[in-house]
């Protein structure tokens, strides 16, 4: 798994909203022994046939790394994030396993090398389904993050622009996959295609997904102008995204992920 969150509050409705001044917690984990088993036997099936890498690159626009904020300054990043089109141009999509709350943690769209060139967001509110809230189930394992900076009433989409969230898509698609492993301060990023291991999950298999790049957006129809696709999965899910770099997971996004923006989009 890539990042593990502790601490994600159970709530009585569709939605676990954090608000800010809960503490963020993220320990780096890599399973039990026996889920390492499992997932040692899965990816020795696949390792044959995977024989590309994830590529460093500068970044793009509406594709970000997760951060913690110490005394004001940046801290670690720990998790990927994007943003996603929306009617208030204010909403990120990451992995549910990657957030706890939303005090401290920030995100850093187009992180490049220690450059932030399009600003610093703080999380103030974070939605994650109650089926992952109450028993982390993988099929839930979708997070919507509300961004904003203090001070400022533009949103970040009129910044760095937005992919479009597809729910309800084809199992096999042509995706690029991007993510931060947390060994680095560069985004990697590789094409394959998608399939369907088993029900309502997606494996992408390329290497060098690491930890950190949990969240990491699975982007279809990718525009070679602007960068921009649409995000049909992210990093996570099955294993949390996966117990080896070469392959990894995402929850299939169907009525869940749907219904979920639709809350956030009401900001309830």
């Amino acid at each position: 798994m890539r990042w593990r969150a502790r601490g994600l509050a159970a709530a009585a409705a569709l939605i676990t909203v954090a608000t800010v001044g809960v503490v963020v917690t993220v320990t780096p984990t890599k399973g039990t022994a026996d889920d390492i088993a499992s997932g040692v036997a899965r990816g020795v099936r696949n390792l044959l046939s995977n024989s590309r890498d994830g590529q460093d690159f500068s970044g793009t626009p509406a594709v970000g790394a997760l951060f913690r904020m110490s005394n004001g300054r940046l801290g670690s990043h720990f998790c990927t994030a994007s943003v996603v089109n929306s009617p208030h141009g204010d909403l990120v999509i990451t992995a549910a396993h990657c957030v706890s709350g939303a005090s401290g943690m920030v995100f850093v769209p187009g992180y490049d090398s220690g450059r932030t060139p399009y600003g610093i967001w703080t999380v103030t509110k974070v939605y994650a389904d109650q089926a992952w809230a109450s028993s982390a189930d993988p099929d839930d394992d979708v997070a919507f993050l509300r961004v904003s900076q203090p001070g400022s009433i533009t949103p970040i989409e009129d910044v760095t622009g937005a992919e479009q969230l597809g729910t309800g898509s084809p199992t096999r698609q042509l995706v690029e996959v991007i993510g931060y492993p947390d060994s680095a301060d560069q985004p990697i990023a590789c094409q394959n295609w998608t399939r369907e291991p088993m029900p309502d999950q997606l494996e992408f298999d390329c290497g060098g997904y690491t930890d950190g790049t949990s969240g990491g957006p699975f982007l279809a129809d990718v525009n070679s102008l602007t960068g921009q696709g649409t995000v049909i999965g992210v990093i996570g899910g099955y294993e949390q995204g996966g117990l080896l770099p070469q392959i990894s997971y995402s929850s299939m996004f169907g009525a869940n992920v749907a219904a979920l923006y639709q809350v956030a989009v009401a900001g309830g």
